[in-house]
């Protein structure tokens, strides 16, 4: 990221946060965010700036927001942009596209088909996902092209009583490791809620359980692909567990190991990439459940982070 875009983003954030502490006082306001779960310094920043505009509404409501969007546009800090909607999907504020207010989007779908609002809404009450994050395709304000853009949200409640959450993003995010937790996880608990009826929806590409790189997957111990990582399992069955990586290496099969005595593990591999020459670290994230009388295994990979 740009020097000058790395200033407005501190420079936006330190808006919301100066307009909190004229609420609240100076008081720690992280206390109930686990921000080590991160590795980059942009995706803690994303996360305090939503945090901090969601305790402004909910202790002065929305209209506060319009403040901060005036004296943001004139300081043309277009990194991040907050967004309010109620829960029935109907856009309340929004920094960016102001013309997107009052405009219910409950059903609005990013190009590949996911809806979004409608993940958020799953998304802001489920246990494994703290900090509500939802990935998708979406486009910068002025922009006429789709962007990757990963989002983080909290619900509250305004002092009317009306329940809404707010939202903000990062286009072209980094890749967190607990980004690929978090839908393992929650895959994991949708198997043991549903049974065989989850994998569907897990194996679903408009799925929460699938965006830009990534695909959830399920394979039973034997090897045998429920839900494949790497080609239909229709068209080809493959051994994930025999599956070796650029070296020779067998992380599926030295994952399994560690999961006789744990319920989920990490491991770390090497792979080819289209944009550097040489071999670059994913990180797999694999847990097991039981289904139907046997244990399976879920997982996803991505690219292992990088702090700067």
């Amino acid at each position: 990221m740009k020097n000058g875009n790395k200033k407005n983003l501190v420079w936006g954030l330190s808006i919301v946060t100066a307009l909190l502490l004229a609420v609240s006082g100076c008081q720690s306001r992280y206390g109930e965010l686990d921000l080590g779960i991160y590795q980059y310094r942009d995706t803690k920043d994303l996360v305090r700036f939503v945090y901090d505009a969601a305790m402004l509404v909910q202790q002065e409501g929305v209209l506060n927001l319009r403040r901060h969007r005036n004296i943001k546009q004139k300081k043309d800090t277009e990194d991040y942009y907050l967004y309010v909607y109620s829960i029935d999907g109907t856009n309340l504020y929004h920094e960016g596209m102001p013309q997107l207010e009052g405009k219910n989007l409950l059903d609005v779908t990013d190009k590949n088909g996911k809806k979004i609002t409608r993940h958020i809404l799953r998304a802001i009450v489920n246990p494994v996902n703290p900090h509500g994050w939802v990935h998708y395709t979406w486009w910068e304000p002025g922009k006429f092209y789709p962007v990757p853009k990963s989002s983080c949200h909290f619900m509250v409640t305004t002092p009317d009583g009306k329940q809404v959450y707010v939202g903000g993003g990062i286009d072209y995010p980094h890749e967190e490791k607990e980004f690929i937790r978090v839908i393992v996880d929650d895959a994991v608990m949708r198997i043991q809620k549903e049974g065989r009826a989850a994998i569907a929806e897990i194996a679903d590409p408009f799925s929460e359980y699938n965006y830009r790189d990534v695909r959830s997957f399920v394979f039973t111990a034997d090897g045998n692909a429920l839900i494949s990582p790497v080609v239909n399992e229709k068209f080809q069955q493959i051994n994930i567990i025999e599956s070796v990586d650029e070296v020779g290496h067998k992380p599926f099969r030295k994952a399994l190991e560690r999961l006789r005595k744990r319920e989920s593990t990490w491991e770390v591999f090497l792979a080819k990439s289209r944009y550097q020459r040489g071999l670059i670290k994913k990180c797999l994230y694999l847990r097991k459940v039981p289904l139907e009388g046997r244990v399976v295994y879920v997982g996803a990979v991505t690219d292992l982070p990088q702090p700067p």
